[in-house]
């Protein structure tokens, strides 16, 4: 497993390793000594799979609010999607700011997106599968979405000019500034 840094700080790319024959391939995607080697300790509470089945399909930015936080493990499972990341801890030295990736089944990369985070996908294929695990369960009265489109935060979806597939909630949700941030950046200590 390759544990990248991230422009995000706490934000990681993981690579895990593949070994591929005719077949096809086998990669563990989730061991919990090989992620405490590397520093990561998180006890995963719920498995989410979410089907998209159209391109231009468009989920969040999400997140869960304290006390019901969420740390997510994502990957896609089937087709292609670009996955989004929002740091929403007031006094991180990347508060606002946003990162993207390619996720795809092919690369079987994977984000390791602490609490804190808002996260958002928009697909790039037709049946597109996203799996991700999280560190706490669903608590809807602490869910909540920052806009897609917030021009403060400024992110390139990469839609081309098309318009994306969205829900109400996303289409409805407030920009950055309009919410009451829950998040408190902690620094790490050594």
């Amino acid at each position: 497993m390759n544990v990248l840094e991230t422009r995000l700080v706490d934000l990681h790319l993981i690579e895990p390793r593949r070994f591929g024959d005719h077949r096809g391939f086998f990669a563990e995607t989730w061991n919990r000594r090989a992620f405490e080697a590397e520093g990561i300790v998180i006890d995963w509470v719920q498995d989410n799979h979410s089907l998209s089945a159209t391109p231009g399909t468009l989920r969040g930015l999400h997140f869960q609010a304290p006390p019901h936080a969420q740390a997510k493990l994502v990957r896609c499972g089937r087709g292609r999607l670009f996955d989004v990341v929002v740091d929403l801890r007031g006094g991180s030295p990347t508060y606002g700011q946003w990162e993207g990736f390619e996720l795809s089944a092919e690369n079987g990369r994977q984000l390791l997106i602490p609490a804190g985070f808002a996260h958002g996908f928009v697909t790039r294929e037709a049946d597109t599968e996203i799996v991700y695990k999280c560190s706490d369960y669903y608590a809807p009265e602490t869910e909540g979405a920052v806009a897609w489109d917030d021009p403060a935060i400024g992110i390139d979806w990469g839609l081309e000019g098309t318009d994306p597939i969205l829900s109400d909630k996303d289409r409805a949700a407030p920009r950055l500034s309009d919410i009451e941030m829950p998040f408190i950046y902690e620094e790490a200590t050594p």
